[in-house]
């Protein structure tokens, strides 16, 4: 995994975008694509302090699982994970370097297995393919704060 701040830097909402992305090539990276979809919101509501509620958490990494598991399974090469915070929400977009573009079922109880893209499109605000020079990008939206006055990760100090 190689890991930078888009940009070379993470900078507050107010000056700019907060975003974070790296690259994961070889059997594997889902772990930590997910460790560092975490610990991006995790700075997210500690450094920039947005409120980012524990359902946003788990289905942030949820999201990042699915959509990395699908780019390491289905592409070869590497594969880019950014995560960026946009209009109250985090932008999860994944590229990787094949030009097949991934196939949407519809549910079915029955199916064993191949349920990631219905669950990521079921928990997110948006969800969008569009193709690349070479390869294709897959970006989904989950809203930070779903539940303005529920629980958030944490505790943010005055």
């Amino acid at each position: 995994m190689d890991q930078a701040p888009e940009n070379g830097d993470s900078t507050s909402p107010a000056g700019g975008s907060v975003s974070a992305s790296a690259a994961f090539e070889g059997s594997g990276g889902i772990a930590e694509a997910r460790d560092l979809a975490r610990s991006f919101l995790t700075d997210v509501q500690a450094v920039h302090r947005l409120p980012v509620s524990e359902r946003a958490m788990g289905m942030v990494q949820l999201v990042v699982s699915e959509l990395v598991t699908n780019a390491r399974k289905y592409a070869p090469g590497p594969c880019l994970l950014t995560l960026e915070i946009e209009d109250g929400a985090v932008q999860i977009s994944v590229w990787d370097s094949s030009t097949t573009l991934p196939a949407v079922l519809a549910p079915d109880p029955c199916r064993v297995g191949q349920h990631g893209l219905e669950i990521v499109m079921a928990v997110c605000a948006s969800f969008a393919v569009h193709r690349e020079p070479v390869g294709k990008r897959i970006t989904a939206a989950v809203m930070l704060a779903d539940d303005p006055g529920g629980a958030v990760v944490g505790r943010l100090v005055p």
